[in-house]
């Protein structure tokens, strides 16, 4: 095995040729993002048959961090080296993947989707931009649809009682904390509404574990890139939390946080349609729209299980705040209109 790189200092012109099987003459390196989870790094190539810009994706710079962040890595490069390829969602071309031991130590290199500009979950996006989005998610869901070989790769699970019974114990505390933080940026409405959550909550997580696919598990706006063109081209990226889940988690988790609640329910229909409309196309049979309507119903309470425990547990940043803040504002407003509280999966 080749070395892992750990700085950019590393990622040399040497170390570039043997990854990429072809040489590379010079390099330079831009540092991408905030680094929070892992450092990523654009870089510049000169060389002989080799891309003229890359994405470097390494883990933190701090080794008990990456210790702590092992298993997420883990994902990301199993979901690049044995699943991208299985399935029909647009993600970045995978040119080197590499992981050591505890997977405390990996490395990707991916191709540059620039000028793709990255979605801000803020601003929110467009419907003609969702219609993309979620279409580009049931290429995600359908081609491994209650596929029984996904519980043979190892990292992947479906949800037990065991995850159940922890989640219950921790979102009272969890909640406790996000309130005690960005409660005051949200109306007492809302603040009722998160705390709901967590008297169902880990009912919720195992629910019809029958149905299950691959989920990114943070299909979200800062996590997808859109082209340029019309429609734009949605590509989703960061897969460090992909694993096996109702696929309707997604949908919701995407739909709900996205929009703000007057543009979601003029086109709420009409996305979960679109969905829909391309998981057929990709071969799902027996699923019908109305009980893909119920799922995302069900489904809308990823949107808060998601925000609360990021703002809870995660780095604070004036951003990182107000995201979560426009989240789980965005996500109650849902819950509320489709009485999710109360709602059941589609059964089989």
């Amino acid at each position: 095995m080749m070395p892992i790189p750990l700085t950019a200092a590393e990622l040399t012109p040497e170390w570039l040729t043997a990854a990429l099987g072809a040489a590379v003459d010079t390099v330079a390196a831009e540092p991408v993002g905030t680094g929070q989870i892992g450092s990523v790094f654009r870089l510049r190539l000169t060389g002989d048959g080799v891309p003229e810009r890359l994405l470097a994706k390494l883990p933190a710079a701090d080794p008990g961090t990456r210790e702590m962040l092992a298993g997420a890595y883990r994902q990301e490069v199993r979901f690049y080296t044995e699943l991208a390829a299985t399935v029909a969602v647009r993600t970045p071309r995978c040119h080197y993947a590499e992981i050591h031991g505890s997977g405390s130590e990996f490395v990707l290199l991916l191709e540059d989707l620039a000028p793709a500009s990255q979605g801000d979950q803020i601003a929110g996006c467009t419907v003609a931009h969702a219609h993309q989005a979620v279409a580009n998610l049931a290429g995600l869901h359908a081609p491994r649809w209650c596929d029984q070989a996904l519980l043979d790769i190892e990292g992947f699970s479906r949800n037990g009682p065991e995850e159940a019974a922890t989640l219950g114990e921790l979102y009272g505390p969890t909640t406790d904390l996000f309130l005690d933080r960005l409660g005051d940026r949200l109306t007492p409405e809302d603040r009722d509404t998160v705390r709901a959550c967590g008297e169902i909550i880990a009912g919720w997580l195992i629910a019809r574990p029958e149905r299950f696919g691959l989920v990114h598990g943070d299909y979200r706006l800062d996590n997808l890139l859109f082209g340029p063109g019309d429609p734009a081209v949605v590509t989703a990226v960061d897969w460090q939390t992909v694993n096996l889940g109702l696929p309707a988690r997604d949908l919701a988790y995407f739909v709900t946080t996205s929009l703000d609640p007057e543009p979601r329910r003029a086109a709420e229909g009409d996305l979960i349609a679109t969905y829909h409309r391309r998981l057929t196309e990709l071969g799902v049979t027996g699923y019908s729209l109305d009980a893909c309507r119920q799922d995302y119903r069900f489904a809308a309470l990823q949107g808060p299980l998601v925000a609360v425990f990021g703002a809870a547990y995660g780095t604070p940043s004036e951003r990182g705040d107000a995201m979560f803040a426009t989240m789980i504002r965005r996500s109650c407003a849902a819950i509320r209109d489709l009485d999710s509280l109360t709602a059941e999966p589609a059964p089989l």
